[in-house]
């Protein structure tokens, strides 16, 4: 794809939104929206505050003035456990705010950029098997059906769309992401209880934002899966992250059931990346890799 594109980013206030914005050499959100020159992009940033993708009628009114070329959507409804009980907003923002998109991507010639979730998967009864881009669907929980539902969406439109499952994101959202509330649970304790039975792979912001400025420059579009390489559980992951920063506690072993979360978990949701270095010539780091570079990058310290 050739530069000098319009990119419109939404829900830049987010995990993902932001390290696009920062990626892509934007200034910090000082306000709403900025529109800036990024390696000879133009970028129109917007939060949710002066964007909401809830509202179709504003989005068609933006969209259509800008006529942009890339509209990049991180903006989702992400809390797994409220889904089961919020699933009617759930599955208007990933599900029915993203039709809105896609369909008017289709209207204006613009590509569109959406990402999805390895909870579409872990109903499967190949507990062991990566998930390919071939493998149907079968999500546990009502935040997986909505990102289900979004996915179908994007694909009936008849828009070029680059569709981006991936998993366990982490980065320097302290809400969501699972290293800094990790720290946050273990600072001053001596004993943690993390499960062991919900297996996927860890995959940081940085890097998947990488991948898939890489991707959109191919013009391949469709389904890719985007992951840091390997996988591990929860509890796998918290022993190597609670190590490197130097925490002297105990970690223990818990199951999912004993947490009694509203939200049914898939017990292996890991996802095979290919064809993305066959296609998009893209290769991932490992889970182990990526979590050093986000501690090492951050100065992550507990």
């Amino acid at each position: 794809m050739n530069k000098n594109r319009k990119i419109v980013i939404l829900g830049v206030n987010g995990q993902l939104g932001s390290e696009f914005h920062k990626r892509l050499k934007g200034v910090p959100v000082s306000r709403n929206i900025d529109v800036l020159d990024a390696d000879g992009d133009i970028l129109w940033v917007f939060n949710k505050d002066i964007l909401d993708i809830t509202n179709f009628e504003n989005v068609r009114k933006e969209i259509r003035g800008i006529k942009p070329d890339v509209i990049i959507n991180c903006a989702a409804y992400n809390d797994v456990d409220k889904a089961e009980v919020e699933w009617r907003n759930a599955f208007i923002v990933n599900g029915y705010a993203v039709k809105n998109l896609a369909e008017l991507c289709k209207e204006i010639g613009c590509v569109l950029v959406h990402y999805s979730s390895d909870y579409v998967f872990g109903g499967s009864d190949n507990l062991l098997e990566k998930y390919t881009i071939v493998n149907n669907p079968k999500p546990l929980n009502k935040y997986g059906t909505s990102k289900l539902l979004g996915e179908h969406f994007v694909k009936e439109s008849g828009c070029k769309y680059y569709l981006i499952r991936t998993s366990w994101l982490f980065g320097m959202n302290e809400n969501v992401s699972f290293p800094l509330k990790l720290i946050k649970w273990a600072t001053g304790k001596k004993e943690l209880r993390v499960v062991d039975d919900q297996v996927s792979s860890p995959t940081y912001v940085a890097d998947l934002v990488e991948a898939t400025l890489s991707l959109i420059d191919t013009e391949e579009y469709g389904l890719y899966h985007i992951t840091n390489t390997g996988w591990c559980s929860r509890y796998e992951w918290a022993k190597y992250i609670l190590k490197i920063v130097g925490w002297k506690g105990t970690v223990e072993p818990a199951k999912g059931m004993d947490f009694n979360t509203p939200a049914t978990r898939p017990m292996f949701s890991v996802l095979d990346n290919f064809p993305l270095l066959e296609i998009a010539d893209i290769s991932m780091p490992d889970w182990q890799n990526a979590t050093d570079r986000f501690i090492k990058d951050n100065e992550i310290k507990i």
